[in-house]
């Protein structure tokens, strides 16, 4: 979803604007619960492992399923990635093709199928959270711990996608940042047999960006945290900019950012971006032309050993 997400809706406290679009939210939290209820669940002869999210956007599904690729693979399996095609989702599917072996389609069912009769045998994913016509294995909701919830709303009061109760059909949660008691908390009431993890990112070859000045931009689910993940590196911010999620970058936006370099003096200033925006550029050319950078990052998941035994019991 091409969105630049409002500010309001990770306010603590419920705002005036969340209030004005209730009515429009409480037909998304029937629309869900109805498709919840009519939706006849397919089941399929390998197992789906599903991760997904209900705060829309930000919270490193695709990092995450990347992960579990690996480790599958070192399982001595034989994953492949499902992703359902949407236009603006070109940069994910870009991402999950590096890593490996990914299905792509208007419908996660014929992905799925697809990916069975190449002889894959765990389907991975990426998304599909909602799909309530999938039988999954075991399904994952990813976090972020400095957004966590938002103001609890669904959209368009709010960041969620459906109820936070949508979390009782998750067997895992999967949060990115610190440990927070009082998330675990609100978790557990409502789903208290859910297996809790950490994770974070972990920059790779920061040190080549020690020595710049970087005008950084992001069109992710939160830009910002892309920008704290470069300070708690030092390294020396002299813009940010941020764009909505899965922007697709113009020559305008490129002309803008470009001039954002020339207004400071100095050397060594470059402009860097992550990797999924990296992918979004229209023509190779601007990049090389602009010396844009993207700062690759890893993901690192605390008990990793558990989680990996977890992933065990259900392939």
């Amino acid at each position: 979803m091409l969105l630049k997400k409002p500010r309001f809706w990770d306010y603590k406290y419920i705002s005036f604007l969340a209030i004005v679009l209730s009515p429009l939210s409480f037909f998304v939290n029937i629309f869900n619960y109805i498709k919840l209820k009519i939706s006849k669940k397919r089941n399929f002869s390998i197992p789906i492992i599903c991760v997904g999210n209900i705060y829309l956007g930000g919270t490193g599904k695709t990092p995450l399923a990347s992960e579990i690729f690996k480790i599958t693979q070192s399982l001595g399996k034989n994953p492949a990635f499902v992703k359902k095609y949407y236009d603006y989702l070109k940069d994910e599917i870009t991402m999950l093709k590096k890593v490996g072996t990914t299905f792509v389609s208007g419908s996660r069912k014929e992905a799925i199928e697809s990916l069975i009769k190449n002889k894959n045998d765990i389907a991975i994913l990426d998304d599909g959270f909602q799909d309530f016509t999938i039988k999954k294995k075991f399904s994952i909701v990813c976090f972020n711990q400095k957004q966590w919830i938002g103001n609890g709303l669904v959209i368009p009061s709010g960041p969620l996608r459906e109820r936070f109760t949508a979390i009782n059909r998750a067997d895992c949660i999967v949060i990115n940042g610190q440990k927070d008691i009082k998330i675990e908390n609100q978790i557990y009431k409502k789903n208290k047999n859910a297996k809790i993890f950490y994770s974070k990112y972990k920059a790779v070859d920061i040190n080549r960006f020690k020595d710049k000045q970087i005008c950084a931009f992001a069109g992710i689910g939160n830009p910002s945290n892309f920008f704290d993940l470069l300070r708690e590196n030092n390294l020396n911010l002299i813009h940010t900019f941020s764009f909505p999620d899965h922007h697709h970058y113009s020559i305008l936006d490129t002309e803008m950012l470009a001039g954002s370099l020339m207004e400071k003096e100095g050397k060594n200033k470059i402009l860097l971006t992550t990797e999924k925006d990296y992918f979004r550029f229209p023509d190779d050319s601007l990049i090389n032309k602009l010396s844009i950078q993207y700062l690759k990052i890893e993901l690192e998941i605390e008990n990793k050993d558990n989680f990996i035994e977890l992933i065990k019991k259900n392939i």
